[in-house]
């Protein structure tokens, strides 16, 4: 491949809201930041090599939906001379950033109430907000296209991210949290679940001098070191892009967070453990640094994108849960609130009381299981889009919804690329896609929900897609 053939520009753009809008990481809490630990950005970087173009976008929120990411992508492609399936909307899911979009019931349940509209999601105002900006970024990297080179790596840092699904003595699952059991911390577990993924990817993007023009960076793990506070924050993906803007001034670090739906940075067995989310920036951006210093230019700048839609089986209800679920909306068709009005926190903290506006959640839980029989009688398979790039020697997939981290594991093992990122929670939000095994033991991720409504057979097949689309890639 001749060098000097890539192009690359990056640019970001702040997108903390600029008025109340609710954080996206726990349903039914209005949740408004109260103050900004660390501002949102929306960035991006673009690509160009022999006439094709690859997008990609890293933002610092919770989530992205399919609507809002198509308008993204749709105006993208107008202004940049991108094709859409070259553009990846990936959302690290910061738990202390809003939502770009509605995701929490089906398009066919009642619409909330006035003035409760965060309940879905996501609010209109910040969604539209943002995806101005975020085209604006977009825009302003393609304006800046120079030579470009390549240098691929990774490194491990496994101090800072954990299986958070704990199996206990009758073999159900619980979720630890930050905080220690006192006095003889979590006696409960036994094991925990599955496995982590260690790994710090690096691809950086360099100009014709050694100065980066980009850094795409991966690791897996939960951003929820700052949640449950009402505070503004971009978490550890933040945290860790800044550090390296600071090292590298005039580059652009773009974080793709990988499938962490069973991962959380919360250590279940230290008892001094502390949630802090500048630390692990810290700790990331060391290990990139000696990535950095042990890669070399790479020889190979082949762009390549694919795209395809996996139908997937929605799951069916189970009977007594609908019917259950429906007599409870019956009787109380619009939300109710919570008397206690306080979120109790997670398993092992103390609770936490928190805003002015707590749903109850029975019948949050109705509505989302009332949502998943709408959808399934609806469209029986959800359309889900498996995205991949061929960068050189590397590969960036972007995956929908959060994918337990096994399955991000197995497509690594069977890819043909010499080092490859995965991003989830691109594009569209699907909810959690579990290994098989742990549907039997129950839990958050597992039980049926809007946010946990595929058949258990979805990961498989999505690692098997994609190993696909990864062979085509690098044919």
């Amino acid at each position: 491949m001749r060098m000097g053939s890539l192009h690359a520009g990056a640019a970001r753009t702040e997108i903390t809201p600029e008025r109340d809008v609710s954080l996206a990481g726990e349903v039914g809490w209005f949740r408004p930041g109260k103050y900004v630990d660390s501002p949102l950005y929306a960035r991006a970087v673009i690509l160009e090599q022999a006439g094709q173009k690859l997008c990609f976008i890293s933002l610092d929120v919770t989530i992205v939906t399919e609507d809002v990411a198509q308008k993204i992508r749709a105006q993208i492609a107008s202004v940049c001379d991108i094709a859409p399936e070259a553009i990846m909307v990936h959302a690290t899911q910061v738990h202390a950033a809003p939502a770009l979009g509605s995701f929490m019931y089906d398009k066919d349940f009642p619409p909330m109430p006035e003035g409760i509209e965060w309940l879905a999601g996501g609010v209109a105002h910040y969604a539209e907000f943002a995806s101005q900006r975020i085209v604006a970024a977009v825009t302003e990297a393609n304006t800046r296209l120079e030579p470009a080179r390549l240098r691929i790596g990774s490194g491990i840092e496994g101090r800072i991210q954990f299986n958070r699904r704990a199996v206990t003595d009758d073999g159900s699952v619980r979720m630890p949290g930050p905080n220690w059991p006192e006095p003889l911390g979590p006696t409960y577990i036994r094991y925990l679940e599955g496995p982590t993924d260690p790994e710090v990817g690096v691809v950086c993007i360099q100009g014709q001098s050694a100065r980066p023009i980009a850094l795409l960076l991966h690791h897996t793990g939960h951003p929820v070191n700052v949640f449950p506070q009402a505070v503004i924050s971009s978490d550890w993906p933040g945290a860790w892009a800044t550090e390296m803007e600071q090292r590298h001034p005039n580059s652009i670090a773009l974080v793709a967070n990988g499938c962490c739906g069973n991962i959380n940075p919360w250590n279940p067995f230290d008892p001094e453990y502390k949630p802090d989310h500048r630390l692990m920036g810290r700790r990331l951006a060391e290990v990139t640094q000696h990535v950095l210093e042990q890669t070399d230019i790479e020889e190979d700048e082949q762009l390549i994108a694919q795209s395809c839609r996996l139908p997937i089986p929605i799951r069916e209800v189970e009977p007594e849960l609908l019917a259950k679920a429906q007599a409870l909306l019956a009787e109380h068709p619009e939300p109710t609130w919570n008397v206690d009005n306080a979120y109790q926190g997670y398993e092992g903290g103390s609770p936490v009381a928190v805003g002015t506006k707590v749903i109850d959640s029975e019948w949050i839980l109705a509505a989302s299981i009332v949502s998943v029989h709408l959808q399934q009688q609806r469209e029986k398979k959800l359309q889900y889009e498996i995205q991949a790039f061929r960068i050189g020697r590397a590969a960036l997939v972007g995956l929908a919804g959060e994918p337990f981290v096994e399955g991000q594991l197995q497509i690594k093992m069977a890819s043909p690329a010499y080092r490859t990122l995965v991003a989830h929670c691109c594009n569209m939000y699907s909810g959690y896609l579990p290994i098989p095994e742990a549907f039997p033991r129950g839990g958050h991720e597992v039980e049926t929900r809007f946010w946990s409504k595929l058949a258990p057979e979805a990961l498989a097949m999505v690692v098997d897609k994609t190993a696909e689309v990864l062979q085509d890639l690098f044919a």
